[in-house]
């Protein structure tokens, strides 16, 4: 990516307001244009192993304006630029490749359970009861798990109700939300090949998306 890009994000965390962002429409715009034919090269890319469908770079191109409306912080706009990459874009629902470039070392490649249902949340326990070692097969492949080594997200300070506390799987059986990523330094961001290092980290993320997408959404829909 453009490193005026980064730079146009650092003044904006310093600068948030409509006054200033109107001033520097131009320096966003070029900004925005820069993350979209990143992200348009990726959509290509993960499309030669995965089908996206006709999903276009607008669809998956997540909005700058913050929603203020409940927040106690009234920033009008993020801190970063970001998007999600998968069939349907942003608004499928689905577990997707998220991707938000930040300035200060805060980007990141991400995936999986982050905002799901109750109900969600019992078919992911049921599995995990069922059939623990497909998912820790995934997540503990030497490969993966050297580029995403540590899980995010909340888990529950007690055994969920249903599942006895010596269960073998009880942090799993716990976790609330299960969340991978990798974080890019600000010089890999600017760096010729951050594409193909993006590229490298969905094609690891995959098996893992796919698994949380069939146990979450899939699989209920099958019966």
């Amino acid at each position: 990516m453009d490193s005026k890009t980064l730079h146009f994000l650092s003044q904006l965390a310093e600068n948030n307001n409509r006054e200033w962002f109107q001033e520097n429409k131009k320096l966003y715009e070029a900004a925005k244009a820069d993350m979209e034919k990143l992200v348009g090269y990726l959509i290509a890319e993960v499309g030669k192993f995965e089908d996206l469908g006709n999903v276009q770079v607008k669809d998956c191109m997540l909005r700058i304006y913050r929603d203020v409306r409940f927040s106690k912080n009234k920033d009008p706009y993020k801190k970063n630029l970001a998007a999600g990459i998968g069939p349907g874009g942003k608004s499928s629902g689905k577990i997707d490749y998220y991707l938000q470039v930040q300035p200060g070392d805060q980007t990141f490649l991400g995936g999986g359970m982050w905002e799901v249902t109750t109900e969600q949340l019992a078919r992911f326990r049921q599995e995990i009861d069922y059939n623990a070692q497909e998912l820790k097969a995934i997540i503990g492949e030497k490969e993966f798990h050297a580029y995403f080594p540590e899980i995010h997200g909340d888990s529950l300070k007690t055994m969920p109700k249903g599942y006895s506390k010596d269960h073998p799987e009880i942090e799993l059986l716990k976790r609330k939300q299960l969340f991978f990523m990798h974080r890019y330094t600000d010089k890999e961001v600017a760096s010729k090949d951050f594409g193909d290092q993006v590229l490298k980290g969905i094609q690891l993320l995959k098996p893992f998306t796919d698994y949380m997408n069939y146990v979450l959404y899939e699989e209920a829909e099958e019966h």
